[in-house]
């Protein structure tokens, strides 16, 4: 899904909200776990799933077309986590589809 779908599914979902509201929404909400994340703060939904910051070490990597050694910085990569919730309903729909 992308972020005009999920916009889209908003405004048709709940009338009263008019497409560009539906849209502002989205934006502010994901604005704001974007800020939280890079003040390295951990997000929860609960019942979704949560936000969190991974540390990965310098290291020497390949350019893979001339396959030269490249030094690669230390940094820090967003994580998800699905919650319990979202995995038992992932899990019950795609075993559902495949039989």
């Amino acid at each position: 899904m992308t972020k005009s779908q999920l916009v889209s599914r908003l405004a048709e979902r709940f009338p009263q909200l008019l497409a560009k509201d539906a849209e502002l929404i989205v934006k502010i909400m994901l604005d704001a776990m974007a800020a939280s994340l890079s003040r390295g703060e951990r997000i929860e939904i609960r019942g979704f799933g949560s936000f969190d910051l991974n540390f990965r070490p310098a290291r020497i990597g390949r350019n893979p077309k001339s396959g030269e050694k490249v030094q690669v910085p230390a940094k820090y990569v967003p994580h998800f986590k699905a919650g319990k919730r979202m995995r038992e309903l992932i899990d019950a729909a795609v075993s559902k589809n495949r039989k």
